[in-house]
């Protein structure tokens, strides 16, 4: 427990040191001005990497420098904002004591101190500065927990894949430490891709964990079902039985799957309630990929349809999430058309390396209130 008496007067600070000694409080610093306290205050911060004081009784009337002005010099320190601040004062002028407080000040004593008076109010600011202590590392590891969280569930999205038969590339922003959103794409075989994007209904940690947990399922299903139908229904049924088996409020997901086959130049999908994106055939044609299909989650079963489409010689798809569209406009109809634009564009291996910078500009890209994704398949 460390406290630092600032008073001008040694009279005071032989007083008050008198006091707090007799009543237990042994680690005690002393100054006679502001000056003096912040060279107090930086040595301690310098020797041990941190401010260690707990209080700090400060006087308002100081040469130089009064307690108002160096308290809120303090608040302006990231390092010492946290010390709570009781002033010492003769003032019994309450514009000013109101003025300390608006400062940062904790609270505040009359001279001639109250042994009493000043213990209690001591006591109420150490209960204060635990407390606040407490919530802040509570705070930083949660902080340092919902970091390695969103380590870990960018480890698990997909790399880009580009090789003779196929090339895929994505932009992911998401809104918040962790994401409500996620894709995936594997090769089957020598000429089958999977490609899956998802979007969790919802935003922060519960959906971000759903998300970690259908993320596991659906590997899991395009692996060993790989047909957009039977993953689709694995999904569903995998959603539904958590919520069977938890009292959690119910989540769904909207999602577009697709089984590319470079082979037979054709494309089966399934879009589950998500929105329609948007697939360029042969340089001439722009095919929508719409929402043919329920959310995965709503119900216990779903009707699962599959679309197929064929190409001759080559295919382009982009494909994005709810947030691409909000931040493009906030007008949907706007939105879908500049989308359609985009997809029809032939992109360049640089554009598609980074695809939301063609769609969105950099500075609408900021403060978004949803998660953001872009994925470009050309093959």
């Amino acid at each position: 427990m460390s406290i630092l008496v600032v008073d001008d007067n040694k009279v005071n600070l032989f007083v008050i040191e008198t006091i707090l000694k007799q009543a237990g409080y042994k680690n005690l610093r002393m100054a006679d001005s502001a000056t003096a306290m912040f060279t107090i205050l930086e040595d301690d911060r310098l020797k041990n990497g941190k401010s260690t004081f707990n209080l700090i009784l400060l006087d308002i009337m100081m040469p130089e420098m009064d307690g108002i002005a160096a308290c809120k010099k303090l608040q302006s320190c990231p390092a010492y904002k946290d010390i709570p601040v009781i002033f010492v004062t003769a003032l019994g002028d309450t514009h000013k004591l109101a003025e300390a407080l608006d400062a940062g000040g904790t609270d505040y004593i009359m001279k001639p101190i109250n042994k009493v008076e000043l213990l209690a109010r001591m006591r109420v600011a150490l209960r204060l500065k635990e407390e606040k202590d407490w919530h802040k590392e509570q705070d930083e590891k949660i902080s340092y927990e919902l970091n390695l969280a969103a380590m870990v569930q960018r480890s698990i999205l997909s790399e880009p894949i580009a090789n003779e038969d196929i090339s895929i590339t994505t932009s992911y922003k998401p809104s918040f430490n962790l994401a409500g959103d996620m894709y995936y794409w594997q090769q089957i075989d020598d000429h089958r891709y999977a490609v899956f994007l998802f979007d969790m209904m919802g935003h922060g940690i519960p959906a971000s964990l759903m998300c970690m947990y259908i993320s596991s399922i659906m590997r899991d299903a395009v692996r060993n079902l790989v047909e957009p139908e039977q993953v689709i229904h694995e999904l569903n049924r995998s959603m539904t039985m958590l919520e069977g088996h938890s009292n959690m409020t119910s989540y769904y997901l909207t999602g577009i799957y697709l089984l590319i086959d470079t082979e037979n130049k054709k494309i089966d999908y399934v879009n589950a309630g998500h929105p329609p994106c948007y697939l360029y055939i042969d340089d001439n044609e722009l095919v929508h990929l719409g929402q043919g299909n329920t959310a995965i989650g709503f119900f216990n079963r779903i009707e699962v349809n599959k679309s197929t489409i064929h190409y001759n010689d080559s295919f382009q798809i982009l494909l994005f999430t709810d947030g691409v569209i909000e931040a493009i406009d906030d007008d949907e109809n706007k939105a879908i058309k500049h989308l359609q634009s985009a997809a029809s564009h032939q992109w360049t291996n640089e554009e598609a390396a980074s695809p939301l910078d063609v769609i969105l500009p950099k500075e609408r890209q900021k403060d978004q209130h949803d998660d953001m994704c872009v994925i470009v398949v050309r093959g």
